[in-house]
């Protein structure tokens, strides 16, 4: 058997500079009242959040049904556009 295939692989490895989000859809934002201004405090304040992670990503999984101003790290492009169709309000944090 070749030297190459006998010796233990070392080397880089990306998964401990992973970027991970703690993810949240859409359906799960209805909780929150009518107006009101949704940040990663108040999702993990009200349990919907749970984890480790840098940030929070809103995912368009659901149906969103009131205006919120939404503060997170990161979107997915339908979750924009279903947040902003209502008249709210979609930030980067």
């Amino acid at each position: 058997m070749p030297l190459i295939r006998r010796i233990p692989k070392r080397g880089f490895n990306n998964a401990a500079f992973a970027t991970r989000y703690l993810p949240v859809n859409l359906a799960d934002l209805n909780d929150f009242d009518e107006g009101s201004v949704v940040d990663a405090a108040a999702l993990r304040a009200a349990g919907i959040a749970k984890g480790v992670g840098i940030g929070v990503k809103i995912l368009g999984h659901g149906v969103l049904q009131r205006r919120l101003t939404v503060k997170a790290a990161a979107f997915s492009a339908s979750a924009k556009a279903a947040i902003e169709a209502l008249g709210g309000s979609a930030e980067l944090v």
